[in-house]
């Protein structure tokens, strides 16, 4: 990727501090949270939507293999200034179906004011909080995905 592209939204300090959130909110549940930011779409997805590379990239980063379902998906496409939210079926089996768009909403509002950090690391404390709510940390809870940033 491109990193000077990658800077005028996040800089280094930005991505460890959504980590450190993920970290943190992940500490109170036994659900999986994944932001992941690419560039733009890659050319054999031109013609999907952002919803169908979302679920490629859930695919991709192996959230649908958790041991309870609970992962969940923060997506980002910079160029084309997209964004979804994909939660495993565990997670959506337990709450309102505008949830997520709720929390789409609210980080598109903070994109709008070119507060980028701000609004990845809002979005991750709420659905984190929902997740704690409904999956609350088991005793032998792990740490299923990583809690980096994933970039491309």
């Amino acid at each position: 990727m491109n990193k000077k592209f990658l800077h005028g939204f996040l800089s280094d300090d930005e991505l460890h501090q959504i980590a450190l959130k993920i970290k943190e909110k992940e500490a109170t549940t036994a659900g999986e949270i994944v932001v992941s930011v690419k560039e733009k779409k890659p050319f054999f997805h031109r013609g999907k939507s952002v919803f169908e590379h979302a679920v490629s990239e859930f695919k991709k980063r192996g959230i649908k293999k958790t041991r309870d379902h609970t992962g969940i998906l923060i997506f980002i496409l910079l160029k084309e200034r997209e964004f979804y939210i994909l939660a495993d079926s565990a997670i959506n089996d337990k709450v309102a179906d505008n949830t997520w768009e709720l929390v789409k909403d609210k980080m598109e509002s903070k994109f709008r004011e070119k507060k980028f950090c701000e609004g990845i690391i809002n979005a991750v404390d709420e659905v984190g909080t929902i997740l704690s709510e409904h999956f609350p940390r088991k005793s032998d809870d792990t740490n299923e995905l990583s809690d980096e940033v994933n970039i491309s």
